[in-house]
């Protein structure tokens, strides 16, 4: 079974190289998946560098690899962005943890009207800090050469400042257009999917939304929990997009 394994302060390397893994993602190698001698595994930094070959080390504490592949993965363009509104219990969590395997390039926490859950003060950060855990291991589980940015959270007035030179779509069920029917323009750098919190978007700020500019898109005829409607966006628009 493929595995990988961050090392972030790698920066190349080449083939017939010998790379080495230590502290917990090292400990976690041998101890946990108990990778040893002559299997092969991969390290990867996180920004698109990924050099896999056998282990030649496997000690507690230390892992080797010997390189014998070097894969430098490009910058998907345009970006997909999943600005995930704060939720009550794990489900935002759920939601970028899900969005992360099925290919987001960056997430932003955005504290909407109706969010239950605040982010103020320290919690601010240490919710920053928890979302991005959450991404790196869900890029290690799914083989992922570019672990996604968690950005500051954000109000919904630093979010339609954000609208701006940007293809931005608002989740909402009610809307007219259905996200399948957006048209891309082979100049989009980047693109924006806004979902709500679990009382959904208010009016007031998918008026203000739409007088910055977003778009209103449906993605059927039923209504998704917070948690799954940006990982639904997330396929559907991989798909668009060709990347799937």
């Amino acid at each position: 079974m493929s595995s990988l394994y961050f090392r972030e302060d790698l920066e190349s390397t080449g083939v017939g190289e010998t790379i080495s893994l230590r502290g917990p993602e090292a400990k976690h190698a041998v101890s946990v998946s108990r990778l040893r001698v002559g299997e092969s595994t991969s390290i990867g930094n996180g920004r698109g560098l990924i050099a896999s070959g056998p282990v030649t080390k496997s000690e507690p504490g230390e892992l080797e690899i010997r390189v014998d592949s070097v894969v430098v993965h490009p910058e998907p363009r345009p970006a997909m962005v999943l600005v995930q509104a704060l939720a009550k219990g794990d489900r935002d969590e759920l939601a970028i943890q899900a969005a992360t395997e099925l290919g987001v390039d960056r997430i932003v926490p955005w504290s909407a009207e109706r969010s239950i859950s605040r982010w103020q003060g320290d919690k601010a950060s240490k919710g920053r800090l928890r979302w991005q855990t959450i991404v790196r291991e869900a890029s290690k589980q799914s083989i992922r050469a570019r672990v996604p940015e968690v950005a500051d959270v954000v109000d919904t007035k630093q979010l339609t400042s954000l609208v701006e030179g940007r293809l931005v779509l608002v989740l909402e069920p009610t809307a007219a257009n259905a996200l399948s029917e957006t048209v891309i323009d082979d100049g989009t750098t980047e693109i924006l999917l806004v979902v709500g919190p679990e009382g959904g978007i208010s009016p007031n700020e998918r008026d203000r939304l739409a007088e910055a500019g977003a778009v209103a898109v449906r993605l059927g005829s039923g209504v998704l929990r917070t948690s799954t409607a940006g990982p639904a966006a997330i396929s559907a628009l991989s798909v668009l997009l060709r990347r799937w």
